[in-house]
């Protein structure tokens, strides 16, 4: 079977199953009709296209890989390519389904009680509640396990008990705009020093929550990233995530996401070789195609192969959190990779357009843009390196940081 994607050489999307391709088809139908006709011009305003929520609703493809009552789990190879097809056509747009459908709601699914996902994990399929997730910290980015700085303490005991927040965070995606905020903080009620992180929902609506859109972004400027900020809020026990008790359960999730980042790279470079194919093909100096130039299919042709040696990568991983043999270092790997390759995968593309590469109506230059922060969220390259080398040496290498206290 020919795969619907060009990119897809070697047909990996024949690993589907026939209902699974139908769901594909629909995201696919979704963003080629409905984002990318408006995905520049938001971009290029750093404005958030509201009017898509109802239209990724319909779809229903948030929490695909768990039951529900009215739906089968589907595999995480669908919901990798669904993060794929989104960010084929906009980075900014897969990075928003991510923190809702991935971070936030994954949080509460791993590390929420069963009250918590009742009362908040349907609203967030409908996406009538949009998520966000809040680890990141003016002072605390690749350090945050060791330097996490927002505090949390418990005052009363049991059922009645509120947890205190006080804090900042940045960079949340999505955190203009969400009505819950999966936040992170350390707990010293009992140590004021520091104690172990724990996971709290916060609500938008909590006196004392803040949120400030962060200006100037250069990348995926279509998210609403923003620094939030606590001053006293008052959260009910009610809102602790139960199942999140240290720095370990805040991995627990960042596991299962990470290879995601993986995704949206492999996305972006499918978009970025058939703009540049496309364009090749149509662009005509000295009489015919560029595409009939070596140098020009060099690009082509290793943009191509940037996207099969991560598709392969980022395939195995999903395969391998299906079947429950995933490991940390392999996420890690394959988001290294991917992104690199990515960043090597755009410029190829630009050049290929020359200097129309550096407009935004020929849409290479954003995704030339966008490359750079999936280059360095979720993981930046060296910390994931960190990763793979303790893995495979059994040596970490993680030095110039205060122990996580867990």
């Amino acid at each position: 079977m020919t795969s619907p994607l060009p990119a897809d050489l070697y047909g990996y999307l024949d690993l589907l199953g026939d209902q699974e391709k139908k769901i594909l088809a629909r995201v696919r139908e979704f963003a080629e009709t409905r984002i990318a006709p408006i995905a520049d011009d938001y971009w290029d305003r750093a404005e958030f296209p509201y009017e898509l929520i109802p239209g990724f609703a319909e779809l229903d493809v948030v929490g695909l890989a768990r039951e529900w009552p009215d739906r089968p789990a589907y595999s995480r190879l669908l919901t990798s390519f669904v993060s794929m097809e989104l960010s084929r056509v906009d980075p900014s747009m897969a990075t928003f389904f991510g923190v809702h459908a991935g971070l936030a709601l994954t949080s509460i699914d791993l590390c929420g009680s069963e009250e918590q996902k009742q009362r908040w994990l349907p609203a967030m399929r409908r996406m009538e509640l949009i998520g966000a997730f809040a680890l990141s910290e003016p002072h605390g980015g690749s350090d945050v396990a060791g330097g996490l700085e927002t505090t949390a303490r418990r005052e009363g005991n049991g059922a009645d008990a509120v947890w205190v927040i006080d804090g900042a965070k940045r960079w949340i995606g999505n955190g203009t705009f969400a009505d819950l905020v999966v936040v992170w903080a350390r707990d010293v009620t009992d140590d004021p020093t520091g104690g172990p992180v724990k996971g709290f929902v916060v609500e938008k609506d909590m006196p004392g929550f803040t949120a400030t859109k962060m200006e100037g972004k250069l990348a995926l400027r279509s998210v609403q990233n923003a620094d939030l900020t606590f001053d006293g809020v008052r959260v009910p026990e009610a809102n602790r995530l139960p199942g999140a008790e240290s720095f370990r359960d805040t991995n627990r999730v960042l596991r299962v996401t990470r290879g995601g980042v993986a995704w949206n790279a492999v996305g972006a470079m499918a978009g970025v070789y058939e703009l540049a194919r496309d364009y090749a093909v149509e662009r005509v100096q000295f009489g015919q195609p560029i595409a009939s130039f070596q140098l020009v299919q060099d690009h082509l042709v290793s943009i191509l192969g940037d996207v099969v040696a991560s598709l392969g990568m980022a395939v195995k991983v999903a395969q391998m959190q299906d079947d429950g043999t995933f490991r940390d270092e392999q996420a890690a790997l394959a988001k290294r990779q991917a992104t690199i390759m990515l960043r090597d995968a755009v410029a190829r593309a630009r050049e290929v357009f020359g200097g129309n590469g550096i407009l935004l109506e020929n849409k290479v230059g954003r995704f030339f843009d966008d490359a750079e922060a999936l280059y360095s969220y979720e993981g930046t390259k060296e910390i994931n390196t960190l990763v793979v080398g303790r893995a495979v040496t059994g040596i970490g290498a993680f030095v110039g940081r205060k122990p996580a206290k867990h």
